[in-house]
């Protein structure tokens, strides 16, 4: 309703429906220190937000993700912890698997001979 309807509507009203126009809707973000600061308020999902230090917090994300892990900065990493973050990053060498079939199957067995 529009800020000059509500007094003219407050002023029509009887007073029974006063306390009821007046009462006060306590919803999650009334409890909170702060509030939430946009005028749409859109869906948002409960994520864990890993920090690269190994520290995690909960977040509200507008996707829905299970958790978000954030990068570690290279640079900050001494020279064996480095090799090491870059080898786990490397592709895998896949495994060849050569399978040697006897094949003893005689396929003139299963002829019919009349």
């Amino acid at each position: 309703m529009s800020r000059l309807i509500i007094p003219k509507l407050l002023l029509s009203a009887p007073r029974c429906i006063l306390p009821v126009l007046s009462r006060r809707f306590l919803n999650s973000n009334s409890g909170s220190i702060t509030k939430v600061h946009r005028e749409t308020f859109t869906r948002t999902y409960p994520t864990v937000l890993v920090l690269p230090d190994g520290s995690s917090i909960r977040i509200r994300y507008d996707e829905p993700r299970q958790i978000i892990t954030l990068p570690v900065d290279l640079t900050l990493l001494t020279e064996s912890e480095r090799k090491a973050r870059l080898e786990r990053r490397k592709p895998k060498e896949k495994i060849k698997i050569e399978d040697d079939y006897d094949d003893d199957f005689d396929p003139t067995k299963y002829l019919n001979k009349k």
